[in-house]
């Protein structure tokens, strides 16, 4: 059964908060606050692509924080699976990180 568009707009929401919920094991601060989450869809099959960086190309979570990121997001109904894509086009740095997260790392 293919999502509406108001189920597609309503995901949103759903997925900053499942983006919150996960951390970079190196900086106390989640996903989201740090700037890694570039851009996120989810199409009418319930699939989501998750755009998102790291903190450097040398991370050494590069292999399992992508796929952490799946499987919190394929928990969420009604998504059916979800794709990560890591690029540094742009590189992250410090700037991409929210208030909060400078923050809670004393850089405010």
């Amino acid at each position: 059964m293919a999502l509406t568009q108001e189920q597609i707009n309503s995901m949103g929401d759903e997925l900053v908060s499942v983006f919150k919920t996960i951390y970079d094991p190196e900086i106390p601060v989640d996903i989201y606050e740090l700037g890694l989450i570039y851009d996120a869809h989810i199409n009418e099959d319930g699939e989501v692509k998750v755009l998102m960086t790291l903190t450097s190309p040398n991370c050494p979570v590069a292999e399992s924080l992508p796929a952490e990121v799946e499987r919190a997001v394929e928990e969420l109904e009604p998504v059916s699976k979800c794709y990560v894509e890591i690029t540094f086009d742009p590189p992250w740095d410090r700037d991409m990180m929210s208030d909060e997260a400078k923050f809670e790392l004393g850089m405010l």
